[in-house]
Parts: structure tokens; sequence; C-alpha cells
């Protein structure tokens, strides 16, 4: 429902189903450009908690009954990200490897193609599509563990450094 972060110089209150929260106040802000469902507020001074607190108890309160009655935030609102070029030519030469693209869950296909098209040059975006192909032939995400060893499936948590 809800993340308590500390940070070096503060602290988050996020809110995982945060769109659904009334905020009139305008106080919960998108994390990133690419988020859909989570809301956080971003904290510098115990000033500001000690003024927010009723809102902060109102928030939490309204996230609560929010968990309880089972409510869900639409995600399919996302914007549609573009196939880079090098993305649909490697589909063009290998109808395998785009059977295997369009095989993953949206998410995993989104997270590929925000990967590949953050690169600025061509160059960098093809060698991103090498080194992820295998990796999307064997239907794994761009974050999930390749290793078996993870305790966190099927994210890697990194437990095949200390194997």
């Amino acid at each position: 429902m809800v993340i308590l972060g500390r940070l070096k110089d503060g602290c988050t209150l996020s809110f995982f189903k945060g769109a659904l929260l009334k905020d009139p106040k305008h106080l919960l802000e998108k994390p990133g450009p690419n988020t859909q469902a989570a809301r956080v507020m971003r904290f510098t001074d115990v000033s500001k908690i000690k003024k927010l607190t009723p809102t902060l108890k109102a928030l939490i309160r309204e996230a609560a009954a929010l968990e309880k009655s089972g409510a869900k935030v639409e995600t399919g609102n996302a914007p549609k990200l573009d196939t880079p070029d090098e993305l649909q030519s490697r589909f063009d030469e290998d109808p395998a490897f785009h059977e295997a693209f369009e095989a993953l869950t949206p998410g995993r296909q989104r997270a590929y193609l925000m990967h590949f098209a953050a690169a600025k040059q061509s160059a960098t975006r093809a060698s991103r599509i090498d080194k992820c192909t295998a990796r999307i032939l064997d239907g794994k995400g761009l974050n999930d563990c390749t290793c078996g060893l993870s305790k966190r499936m099927p994210a890697c948590d990194g437990s095949h450094k200390y194997a």
C-alpha cells in the first residue's frame, strides 16, 4: 500500500495506487515519466511532515480503503513506444526473434523498448539488441534472473555473485 524511503537528504512516502487517491492539494507526484500507478511525496525536512500530518494520515487511510476495496489502477493508458529502426531490422531478419519478443509480457517488451531507445547512437542501440537477444529468445525480461540463484524471482538480486 505504501513505502517509506530513507534518502541521504530526506525521505519519501510512496503509494502503490497513488493515481487513485484524491489529491486536491497536488502533493503527490509521479516518480518517473513512465510511471502509471504509483505516486510519491518527497520530504527534506521534518517541519513539512509535521505541517502535513493530517493530510498524510488521510491519504494513508484512503490508500488502505482502496486496498480493501480491491480497486485497480488502469494501466493500459501508457503511450505506445516506437520500435527503434535497429530492432525492426532485426525482426525483419529473424522472424523467430520477433516471435519471441511478441511472446514477452507487455511490461517486459516495454522495458526492452525503453532500454534500446535510450541509446543515442544507432551502433549502441544495435549493440544493446545483440546483448539482449539470448534473454529475449529465452523469454526473459531485461531485469529477470538468468542465473537461477535469485531469492527474489523473477528479478535478479545478485545472488550469482556469491555462488
